[in-house]
């Protein structure tokens, strides 16, 4: 019984260590794509929340999209279940995409995301 706690224990352990890995990892990706960026990342939001008036910022992040450097932001809107997701060129500032996302495309980006980051 006690074998049965340890072995868990150890199997635990390595699977948060690797987690943290991971985490870590991207986050030094995002860093380093942020210091790649002509176009801080306030500048660029202030950018995209003109796209959708009233909205706020509910996630961001920076990417690098068929060999452009780009900051994305997902922006609610009251009143809507909708999102408006705005893509920035990081290097001049101009307004790539404006899209809207309904909570069914959403869930499936997100699914796709966390499948690449696998």
């Amino acid at each position: 019984m006690k074998i049965t706690t340890i072995i868990s224990s150890i199997l635990a352990a390595g699977l948060l260590a690797g987690g943290l890995t991971a985490c870590a990892s991207a986050k030094e990706k995002q860093a380093k794509l942020e210091a790649q960026a002509k176009v801080t990342k306030a500048d660029a939001e202030k950018t995209a929340l003109a796209k959708a008036p009233g909205g706020t910022v509910v996630e961001s992040d920076i990417e690098n999209e068929n060999g452009k450097l780009i900051w994305s932001f997902d922006i609610a809107t009251p009143g809507s279940k909708d999102i408006t997701e705005v893509q920035v060129d990081a290097m001049t500032g101009a307004v790539v995409n404006v899209a809207k996302e309904t909570p069914a495309e959403q869930a499936k980006e997100k699914n796709e995301d966390a499948k690449e980051k696998r």
